[in-house]
């Protein structure tokens, strides 16, 4: 099994890295993939290599898709092959795990329409325009979409997320 986690520089480092060792942990292959090769810098300054480009993804060669938070999705949801590889994930019925600021590529892929999901606090307005049905919680899940808020969800985050995967 495969995880794809689409991420840029300035990302919150405890929303990439948790999802990033505990997929690892379960037996799960990790796919960083960024705007270009090389390393990406969190916020707090833990760095991670970048497997792929965007334009190298494959969204068909993975099982789930990872969004983690900080300003990264800001920057992302300007690329259009970040938006078409999330799409893909929704058009095929795959996992979609978004937390923070993550759901901000999926309001501009257009993909959270009278979907029930949840988000960093300044991100809810948007994400209601976007036409979701907000809730503040520490985890929501929606078919095969998982969101949450902050880095203190994470625990929730991940246990959902793993439900999905059945692991």
């Amino acid at each position: 099994m495969k995880a794809v986690m689409v991420s840029a520089d300035t990302f919150e480092d405890s929303e990439l890295l948790v999802p990033y060792y505990r997929l690892q942990e379960a037996g799960v292959a990790v796919t960083v993939a960024s705007l270009n090769r090389g390393v990406i810098t969190g916020k707090h300054g833990y760095e991670v290599t970048v497997d792929k480009t965007l334009d190298e993804i494959n969204p068909d060669e993975y099982a789930i898709l990872i969004l983690p938070g900080g300003k990264a999705p800001a920057v992302l949801r300007k690329e259009s092959k970040a938006i078409e590889i999330a799409r893909s994930f929704f058009t095929h019925g795959k996992p979609v795990a978004a937390i923070c600021h993550g759901p901000q590529i999926l309001i501009t892929a257009g993909l959270l329409k009278d979907r029930r999901a949840t988000c960093y606090l300044s991100v809810a307005d948007e994400l209601k325009e976007a036409g979701a049905l907000y809730e503040d919680r520490e985890v929501v899940v929606d078919g095969n979409l998982v969101t949450s808020r902050k880095p203190a969800d994470l625990p929730a985050f991940m246990r959902e997320t793993m439900k999905l995967l059945g692991k």
